[in-house]
């Protein structure tokens, strides 16, 4: 089983950036497509960016523009780089396979929590 942990959330001002990092067990994180995900309180977690082991990527249409997700196949870590940070991006982040349907591949993380708030 494939264990996914993230890390590089916190408290941020709006306006301002946070980088998570994403690294997954074994070779997991270099030869599958990877997502970022995250979920609010009280709502469903959505999948807000994609990257393909070609490097393409795709994102919601929330985060365009803002986000962006990169990795480094080497190390099998993906990364999301978060700018103009909103308060309504507040949530917890994870990282996972995307699946039919958005869903995730392997098991959850423990996830980081992002919180913008001034």
């Amino acid at each position: 089983q494939v264990r996914l942990v993230e890390s590089g959330g916190g408290l941020v001002q709006p306006g301002g950036s946070l980088r998570l990092s994403c690294a997954a067990s074994g070779s997991a994180g270099s030869f599958n497509t990877m997502g970022w995900y995250r979920q609010a309180p009280g709502k469903q977690r959505e999948l807000v960016a994609t990257i393909t082991t070609t490097r393409s990527t795709s994102y919601a249409d929330s985060v365009k523009g803002r986000f962006t997700i990169s990795r480094d196949s080497a190390k099998g870590t993906v990364y999301l780089q978060m700018n103009s940070l909103k308060p309504e991006d507040t949530a917890t982040y994870y990282c996972n396979a995307p699946t039919v349907g958005n869903l995730g591949r392997w098991d959850w993380g423990q996830g980081t929590q992002v919180t913008v708030s001034s």
